[in-house]
């Protein structure tokens, strides 16, 4: 893992859409120290989850305008829940408000909005309010941005666990025949390319229960700024960061430098 690294040098090359050796096609970010952030101010958890909004705006433009297909955001996870009630009521409250206001602006530039995790947790009327945007952005063809709500990564392998069990019980799947392909289609996030490249902001080194399947292969890159001191020139230091970097897929350095 790697923490702020510096390289200038190839930034520029980073920012170009059209240079797809460097740029990744899917990020992931763990949007970490909103609450932390807010201590360090004297002000309330809940002003910190303020603040990361801005960022998230800020950031979606960013991959937006370096040629990002995906950007996946880890906005709630299923741990989440078990925070003091008055938080979690705060969290949804502004998770869904955002959406609503950044609807316009999310069809204005293009990006299509979805969401994964477990909906059912989800209250009603906030699952409707999220419906509603999501269904206002799906002729969007540039940026995918998908939030990460109600979401771990052991619940969403679980259910494709339990989904495939019910394939076998009903004799339609032969497990003898079941692969990796065969799990990834069954994961809510079918359809949707492993990340290349995890961020995570706070300066903690784990993954927090996040996309453990699909970023078997991800680069990750950690920075200890707090998410709602992350900036657009951070995010290019992370994908430069990226740019730097050899992927070799369980093959040597020879071998992906022949190809």
């Amino acid at each position: 893992m790697t923490t702020d690294s510096k390289h200038k040098g190839i930034i520029a090359e980073a920012h170009t859409p059209s240079a797809c050796a460097t740029v990744p096609a899917h990020v992931a970010i763990i949007m970490d120290g909103n609450g932390r952030w807010a201590v360090r101010q004297g002000l309330d958890r809940s002003a910190g989850h303020s603040e990361g909004v801005k960022t998230v705006r800020r950031i979606t433009e960013a991959a937006t305008a370096r040629g990002i297909s995906y950007l996946t955001l880890y906005t709630f996870s299923t741990e989440n829940w078990n925070r003091p009630k008055q938080e979690v009521d705060i969290l949804m409250h502004l998770i869904v408000t955002a959406i609503e206001q950044e609807t316009p602006d999310l069809i204005a530039n293009n990006v299509r909005l979805s969401v994964i995790g477990d909906m059912e947790r989800v209250p009603d009327h906030t699952r409707q309010r999220l419906q509603a945007s999501i269904d206002a952005t799906s002729a969007c063809t540039g940026l995918n941005l998908i939030l990460a709500i109600s979401y771990s990564a052991r619940w969403e392998i679980t259910e494709a666990v339990r989904k495939i069990a019910q394939e076998v019980a009903a004799g339609i799947l032969d497990p003898h025949t079941i692969t990796d392909k065969h799990i990834a289609r069954h994961l809510a996030t079918d359809a949707i390319p492993d990340p290349d490249l995890l961020i995570r902001t706070g300066g903690e080194m784990r993954v927090s229960n996040f996309l453990l399947w699909q970023i078997a292969y991800s680069e990750i890159y950690v920075t200890d700024k707090y998410w709602p001191d992350f900036t657009a020139a951070d995010f290019d230091d992370a994908l430069a960061d990226y740019a730097s970097r050899q992927r070799r897929f369980g093959l040597t350095g020879q071998q992906v430098s022949e190809t």
